[in-house]
């Protein structure tokens, strides 16, 4: 498949993927991905550290030494004289984190009820719903739209509801109980109720909450809201981040007034074993009246992290471009320099993503992720894949050009392409081989068997080229010419070419004798070897190129066969390749020489001195 096509269907299929996921994170249906975001989001909160929280919010704890000292749980009337030492010391507002929801002593209830209405206080409502996941409506222009609906509300009796302002306390977590979000308006059947923390902000602040598509208006402060109206939840540290007092201390008397005066305070139950506590980033026991006073802090400071719906398609465009950006860089280049520039891309996109967690922005790391990391590997591994493959192919290759070009021929075409890209004159020495006899025998064989034989004729020819160095220019018919002096030429080609043509001769002789027939047939071959000058070049064009040569060298060597023919030898030489061979080749160790003979050559005017060899075996 051509590449550019390849790589835009790859491009194609990334991006629908990635836009499909961006859509079910868009629309908050993303199971997968929000359990993934959390762990994430848990890892971006440790990387980042704690942080000192505004001095906004005071929690008067009901400890262990309140518990001693006072009883567990608070009765009504010690709960009272509690909100009347607080009160006394005019916080903004305090929030009592504690479910009024039975009856108590009555003097203790008319107590408490009084207390509380003292000064802007805030008491403590919950949801219940009958599924873990709730249903809702899919109102685009309803801001309420995505708010699930409860199945009941445990409310405070009447008469504390008449004395203070009434908050729901729930919280979303994750699935390891982790809070994630706060969910701001509750809706039951036929009314809706600010969170816990909404209700004490609006209280402390003066002003009554209003309900935007994405956000909630306290005033002038607008806190952004993520799907359903909730406030992402990040917290500031471990347990006590924000001040913590005991409420023995207050129930004493000896509670500071700048631990109360313009603060919002916040009562509730840190008693070992009360049940209310949370896991969080930096503490696995986190009480829930903490999570209540982080949440408030963040509705009065507007320092909570922000993750609406504009920030949920900005997740949407990250997780689609990074994707395409992955694709595209692993489908360009797959090279060392290439893979760095990934890394780089995935290294600048998590710094720029934490950055941003840093500063309050809460963009999603696991939607990209997701988005990229799928349609990266599967492409990586079909280009492996392919790679694979086309490597096997140019491997198959290169050994088909091995065996008809020398191997340090094939190499030196590997590692210079442009070699004889332009003709080149140089000396070489030239080997012809031909079967005599054998075209007319190719008639009577068929075309099968005649590939056969050729092909086993072929072989000793290849095998001796290789065996001594020879690069084998071409196949014509029945024959080969072998050139020595390729790539570059040298002082033994000549004695090379020499023993090469010795060799072929026994081994061809050889392998007619093998096949029964042939000598009945009066099958046989010749051989003819020169050496000279000779201009080596390309034939072709485009991908259709071959190596040859040409000149008076090549002429010569070719019509030498034909002396050899002429008086019954297997092979003549030309005098100028049998001086260049030296005394010591194997022309004189394994056969005899005669000559030199004044020969003349058919389409040449000139003579030439030739040699005959023959065989001492013969």
């Amino acid at each position: 498949m051509n590449h550019r096509l390849q790589t835009g269907i790859a491009l194609l299929l990334a991006g629908l993927w990635a836009t499909a996921l961006g859509y079910a994170n868009l629309n908050g249906r993303s199971g997968l991905l929000d359990r993934m975001e959390a762990s994430l989001a848990d890892i971006r909160s440790a990387i980042i550290g704690a942080k000192t929280p505004p001095p906004v919010v005071s929690i008067v704890a009901i400890d262990d030494r309140t518990a001693a000292a006072h009883g567990y749980p608070l009765d009504r009337a010690t709960l009272a004289r509690l909100v009347g030492a607080i009160t006394a010391l005019k916080p903004k507002a305090l929030a009592l984190d504690i479910l009024l929801v039975d009856r108590g002593p009555e003097e203790g209830d008319a107590a408490l009820a009084t207390a509380l209405a003292q000064g802007p206080s805030v008491i403590a409502g919950a949801a219940t719903f009958a599924q873990s996941r709730q249903q809702v409506s899919d109102a685009a222009n309803d801001p309420l739209a995505a708010i699930p609906e409860a199945s009941e509300l445990l409310l405070p009796l009447p008469r504390f509801a008449e004395s203070a302002a009434v908050g729901i306390v729930n919280v979303a977590t994750d699935q390891t109980g982790t809070p994630r979000f706060i969910p701001l308006i509750s809706r039951a059947a036929d009314r809706l109720d600010p969170a816990f923390p909404l209700r004490a902000a609006s209280v402390a602040l003066g002003v009554d909450p209003s309900i935007e598509a994405d956000a909630i208006m306290l005033g002038k402060l607008r806190i952004p809201t993520d799907i359903g109206q909730r406030l992402p939840v990040t917290f500031y540290g471990g347990h006590g981040s924000i001040s913590t007092f005991s409420a023995a201390d207050a129930l004493d008397g000896k509670l500071a007034a700048d631990a109360v005066v313009g603060r919002i305070v916040v009562i509730g139950s840190t008693v070992t074993g009360g049940g209310d506590v949370f896991p969080t980033p930096f503490d696995p026991v986190m009480p829930g009246v903490e999570v209540m006073s982080t949440a408030i802090t963040h509705l009065v400071t507007g320092d909570g992290m922000v993750r609406d719906h504009r920030i949920r398609l900005i997740d949407a465009g990250v997780a689609v471009g990074l994707t395409l950006v992955l694709v595209c860089l692993i489908a360009w280049r797959r090279s060392a320099a290439g893979y760095l520039i990934i890394v780089l891309t995935l290294i600048v996109w998590a710094m720029l993503n934490l950055s941003a967690f840093a500063h309050g922005y809460w963009l999603s790391a696991a939607l990209p992720i997701a988005a990229a990391l799928p349609p990266a590997l599967i492409l990586g591994a079909a280009e492996l894949w392919l790679d694979r493959g086309r490597a096997r192919h140019f491997a198959e290759q290169s050994a088909l050009l091995q065996r008809i070009e020398a191997p340090g021929l094939g190499e030196w075409l590997a590692r210079d392409p442009n070699f004889l890209a332009k003709p080149v004159r140089q000396n070489a020495a030239v080997i012809f081989i031909d079967l005599s006899g054998f075209t007319g025998l190719s008639e009577t064989l068929g075309p099968v068997k005649v590939s056969e034989v050729l092909s086993g004729f072929f072989e000793v020819i290849d095998e001796e080229a290789r065996a001594h160095g020879g690069a084998i220019t071409s196949f014509m018919g029945d024959g080969a010419m072998i050139l020595f002096g390729l790539p570059e030429p040298a002082d033994d080609d000549a004695s090379r070419a020499a023993a090469c043509a010795v060799s072929l001769c026994e081994r061809t002789r050889a392998w007619l004798g093998a096949h029964a027939g042939f000598a009945q047939k009066k099958i046989g071959f010749k051989v003819g070897a020169h050496c000279g000058p000779i201009v080596a070049s390309r034939l072709g064009t485009g991908d259709r190129q071959q190596i040859t040569a040409a000149g008076d060298t090549i002429n010569v060597g070719s019509r030498l066969m034909e002396v050899a023919a002429r008086h019954g030898v297997e092979l003549a030489l030309s005098a100028e390749i049998v001086r260049a061979a030296g005394p010591d080749s194997a022309l004189l160790q394994a056969g005899r020489m005669e000559g030199p003979l004044e020969t003349t050559l058919r389409g040449r005017a000139s003579h030439i001195d030739a040699w005959l060899w023959r065989s001492r075996t013969l």
